[in-house]
């Protein structure tokens, strides 16, 4: 047992799934949920909490670490409620994709002696709520921690330890740096997708549904990517906004060195450009972080719904 209680507020994929690894592993001494929904602390009463409360300030008294999974949009408003309940020498993280304005919106809220460690699994899948969680999420993913210069380091220690003993490959940064990354790997390929998958919308309006019956597999991965949370992909992308820009920006001019090359029937530049990225998607299998299997991570877990 790491931690004699957890809180977890907002019980959807990461935070269910976060339960079941800690009761899978013994982690935990007693898991308290909440969300705003009382259907959602039904269900998580039902499959992976100990006990479900009707507020969040119930449900961080006494709790040694404390997890927001809720919207990043969402997360001071969290923060503010909970502060003045957080007991001395509580840990309080958070699963947001967006570490900057987590930081801003939380941090003031927390009282002295409360140690605040910003933290973002790059895990999951295109389910979402409470029945969607399953213990083997966080097999073998990066688990980012950015704690200040002020984290104490044994608090930080002893949650990277929690993290690990659920499968997760713990690895720390700065604040400003998990931004700008994950605008590359995350943030805006979630953009393109979606962007693709409303141009494909407007040619099944002019093409009969013809895009959508004859879809291929590249876009069915975008459409896979676009399936995610709106409420949680809006609140990344105006609170990543300065990063998600830039990388955008980037995006467009190596799109047009690439428009230009099919214009000009430039077989030895596109050749050239596609054996380099290739060797990226090889890269990414041999880090482990996916297989060439086909339809890999394209199916739901079993025993999950969205």
């Amino acid at each position: 047992m790491i931690y004699r209680r957890v809180a977890l507020i907002g019980l959807g994929l990461i935070a269910s799934s976060m339960a079941h690894a800690m009761r899978a592993g013994g982690l935990a001494g007693e898991i308290v949920g909440y969300a705003r929904s009382p259907e959602t602390r039904a269900v998580a009463k039902d499959l992976f909490c100990d006990r479900v409360t009707e507020t969040a300030a119930e449900a961080v008294r006494d709790a040694d670490l404390v997890v927001l999974a809720v919207p990043v949009g969402a997360m001071g408003e969290i923060a503010a409620e909970i502060g003045p309940h957080l007991k001395p020498g509580a840990t309080v993280t958070d699963v947001g994709s967006v570490k900057r304005a987590v930081v801003e919106a939380v941090a003031p809220h927390l009282p002295a002696g409360v140690h605040f460690i910003p933290g973002h699994p790059l895990a999951g899948t295109e389910y979402s709520g409470p029945r969607s969680g399953f213990a083997t999420l966080f097999q073998n993913r990066w688990w980012l921690l950015t704690p200040g210069p002020e984290a104490d380091p044994q608090a930080v220690a002893q949650l990277r330890t929690l993290l690990e003993a659920m499968g997760a490959n713990v690895e720390e940064m700065d604040v400003e740096h998990h931004d700008l990354v994950l605008a590359v790997v995350s943030h805006v390929p979630h953009a393109i997708a979606y962007t693709m998958v409303g141009v494909a919308d407007h040619m099944r309006r002019v093409s009969q549904s013809e895009v959508i019956k004859y879809s291929a597999s590249g876009f069915r991965d975008f459409t896979r990517i676009a399936a995610s949370d709106p409420v949680m992909w809006r609140d990344v992308f105006l609170t990543n906004k300065d990063a998600v820009l830039d990388i955008l920006g980037r995006f467009a001019e190596e799109l047009f060195v690439l428009q230009r090359a099919i214009r000009m029937g430039d077989g030895d530049h596109l050749h050239a450009y596609f054996t380099r990225t290739r060797a990226i998607r090889r890269g990414i299998i041999e880090a482990g972080q996916d297989t060439a299997a086909p339809d890999f991570g394209r199916a739901a877990p079993p025993g999950t719904q969205g």
